[in-house]
């Protein structure tokens, strides 16, 4: 069965905005576990102008469903995951001026680095993943530096979709999705677990749902747009079931 991911940073963003103590993402997150959630994500920038130490710290008391920590591969980063303990640290590259995160991580420029980073997280007995492009070349350098979970990045594919008559059948469309299946084949082919996200919304996820072989989808903005208006739990359960039903219907051969 496939599994959702929620990411609730957006809900830590307007928080931040008034620097103040609501919404709390705390909150959103138990809110997404009771709307049918897998796991929770969040991700610790280094600027920490959305999620801050605290929030982290009580997801980890709070919630009772999976906690995945996105993080750079810094020293600092690595202490607090090695502190925190969540049941998956998925490392990303991060830059300090982009809104979000703009593409997957450059494993193979930087091997023996991030071969460091994933030993001392696995260590403490955490699942290391790892935010890839759907590219040969970064799976196999994933492979190398031990990661266990490789979650392609599918905003290329999400971009095609939306600029491109949000025609799932589009020949550009078409080709993205092949490169998303492609990876996903190759993450599996080399023991690794494949997840998938970014820019996934309530239009375009049953395609990337129904790749074969996909563990997990990670989703934050849709949602947390979704909730101002229908409130979290049902923004979570809305996305589940286009996501379940998308599954089934493969397997169905619909």
């Amino acid at each position: 069965m496939i599994e959702l991911g929620v990411n609730v940073d957006h809900v830590a963003t307007v928080r931040q905005a008034r620097r103040t103590y609501e919404p709390d993402p705390v909150w959103a997150a138990i809110e997404a576990h009771l709307g049918g959630a897998d796991g929770i994500t969040v991700h610790l920038r280094e600027d920490r102008r959305h999620i801050q130490d605290e929030d982290v710290r009580r997801l980890r008391e709070l919630t009772h469903i999976k906690l995945n920590l996105e993080m750079a591969a810094t020293d600092e980063m690595v202490g607090v995951a090695r502190t925190i303990r969540p049941e998956m640290a998925m490392l990303v590259p991060e830059g300090r001026h982009e809104v979000t995160t703009e593409g997957g991580l450059d494993i193979a420029a930087q091997e023996a680095k991030l071969k460091d980073a994933v030993a001392r997280i696995a260590d403490a007995g955490i699942v290391v993943s790892v935010f890839i492009d759907a590219d040969a070349r970064q799976i196999e350098a994933a492979h190398r530096v031990g990661a266990k979970v490789c979650e392609v990045h599918t905003g290329p594919y999400a971009h095609a979709f939306h600029s491109l008559g949000r025609d799932a059948e589009s020949p550009a469309v078409l080709v993205e999705l092949d490169k998303l299946a492609r990876a996903g084949q190759a993450i599996r082919d080399l023991g690794m677990r494949f997840n998938a996200g970014h820019a996934l919304n309530y239009f375009n996820v049953e395609p990337v749902a129904r790749l074969t072989g996909v563990r997990e989808l990670h989703i934050g903005h849709a949602i947390v747009s979704r909730a101002v208006f229908v409130g979290m739990r049902e923004a979570v359960r809305e996305m589940k079931r286009l996501m379940t039903e998308a599954r089934l219907g493969m397997r169905a051969g619909k």
